[in-house]
């Protein structure tokens, strides 16, 4: 009778250690992407560590720019190109450079929005003096106007529609009240997120 010839414990610890290591790789792999991939160029996060990190923020904008660009091109017959993998990571590398700055942050404001509903905060600046914020919608898509009145001086500095998020400067055209106005114009309840920082000498 033919005898088979029987393992060694070398070759068992062996194959032991290779499915311990995929085991390992599988994990890792699907943290990077839950934590780092999906937020960073979906807006999808799960765990919400993309919101810790900025990351969140940043694939939310991509994906409404890459709606936008959808829009722009639905005429042409010229396929849109995948991201080249360096811009990806190199994105990432900013959105986490960015998330370290937030930690400069001296205001932040959150509150809810049902649909319809609107909200409005001002802020107090001299002409010349610059505010900087970080705007992050959850639940849903707001539309919202940047603007500015004083002794019969009104500007508006930006307007948005749909957004899910958005930063940038206010610049003070004049002495006044700058600041936001936000409504709801989705179905469903949302969070809206406001940080700040800058000159500006009070909130209304």
């Amino acid at each position: 009778m033919y005898n088979a010839e029987n393992t060694t414990p070398y070759e068992l610890q062996s194959t032991i250690q290779l499915v311990r290591s995929t085991i390992i790789a599988i994990v890792v792999a699907i943290i990077t992407l839950v934590t780092i991939v999906l937020p960073s160029e979906y807006g999808i996060d799960p765990t919400g560590f993309g919101r810790v990190t900025g990351l969140a923020a940043m694939g939310q904008i991509k994906q409404e720019l890459s709606e936008e660009a959808k829009s722009d091109h639905s005429s042409s017959l010229i396929p849109d190109q995948a991201p080249d993998i360096f811009d990806s990571i190199l994105g990432i590398f900013v959105g986490i450079a960015h998330a370290q700055e937030e930690t400069k942050w001296m205001d932040e404001f959150s509150f809810n929005l049902k649909p319809g509903e609107t909200n409005e905060l001002k802020l107090t600046m001299k002409k010349d003096e610059v505010a900087y914020y970080h705007l992050i919608v959850e639940g849903g898509r707001v539309n919202f106007d940047i603007h500015a009145h004083a002794g019969g001086e009104v500007v508006t500095y930006e307007k948005g529609r749909g957004s899910k998020g958005s930063e940038g400067e206010i610049f003070a055209a004049f002495d006044g009240n700058h600041g936001w106005f936000w409504r709801n114009r989705d179905k469903t309840p949302l969070t809206v997120t406001l940080k700040l920082r800058g000159a500006y000498s009070a909130i209304k």
